[in-house]
This record gives C-alpha cells, structure tokens and sequence, in this order.
C-alpha cells in the first residue's frame, strides 16, 4: 500500500477540537474548499451542531452532504478542490445502520482517496480507547472503525491525534 502525499488523518475523541483543526489543515490551501459532511441531522440537537460547524466556515467553503456515497461523492468533486471529510465513523455508522458490507465500502472510499491529486482530511472519531461494548452491533462498529483507521493511516502521510484541542502528530 502506498501512502497518498496527499491524505491526512485526524482522529479524536467527541468535542476534541478535530473538525477545527482539520478546518484549519484544509484553509492553508487555495480556496475554494470542499467541507464533505456525514451527518445526518436527523433531530434538534445534531441540527444545532452542524448549524455550530456552518457558521465557524466562511464562505470559501461548499458543503456537500454525502451520509452515505462518501466514496462517490469524492470521486465526483473537482480533481483541483481540497477536501475535508467530517466524519468517518458518522458515515460508518450510516452504513452498518443499512447493514452494508463495509469491507466493500472501505475498499470503495480507500480506492476514491487513491485517486485524488488534491488534499484530503478526513475526520474521524477515536472510539477503541474505552470500554468494550457490551453488544454485538456496538463492538462491530467498533472494530470496522478501527480498520478503517488503520488502512486510512496507512494510506496517509500525516495522522493526528487531537486531544483537548492540541494536535500530535503521529505519523
């Protein structure tokens, strides 16, 4: 596996500082940006945290939703645009909830990055440093995850962890 001069990985804990700081990775290129998002606001509380992330973006950024073609979705953007994608496990998580074969969907998004000629960050929560899950789905969810960590930190030539809102540099 090659690494991609092109990809970063941020990970982090929820409210860890890592969309800010993946903002941040992404804005030291030319505008325009293209902020891919994952979620899916699908109640008040997660309406009022993607509302939270829009404002903190300027107007340099295009927001494109993609809960579920994340793959397909990159592959479409223009080749030029850096991208952000936030998050990873949200869109993981939209997948198992559909009951995909998320091998296949790692290959698939791991093929798309390949292919990109401008930067990419991806955003993506840490959720194998706690307790393990005491269900079947919730342990499964947290081993996909894990996996694509791993092959997206393989494919990457920087990882951060962000902590606290302080980024190390992990690879």
């Amino acid at each position: 596996m090659n690494e991609s001069p092109h990809l970063t990985l941020v990970l982090g804990g929820a409210r860890s500082g890592k969309s800010a700081f993946a903002e941040q990775l992404v804005a030291a290129h030319p505008a325009p940006w293209l902020y891919i998002s994952t979620a899916q606001a699908l109640d008040d509380e997660m309406r009022r945290r993607v509302a939270l992330h829009r404002a903190r973006r300027g107007p340099d950024w295009l927001t494109v939703e993609a809960p579920l073609a994340l793959a397909q979705t990159i592959a479409a953007a223009p080749a030029e645009r850096p991208i952000l994608v936030d998050c990873l496990t949200l869109w993981l998580s939209n997948r198992l909830a559909l009951g995909a074969d998320l091998s296949a969907d790692r290959d698939e998004l791991l093929a798309a990055l390949e292919r990109r000629v401008a930067p990419v960050v991806l955003v993506s929560s840490e959720v194998g440093l706690s307790v393990v899950p005491d269900n079947a789905l919730a342990r499964s969810f947290r081993d996909a995850a894990g996996e694509l960590h791993q092959a997206a930190a393989t494919r990457a030539t920087r990882v951060f962890l962000v902590v606290a809102g302080y980024p190390m540099k992990v690879k």
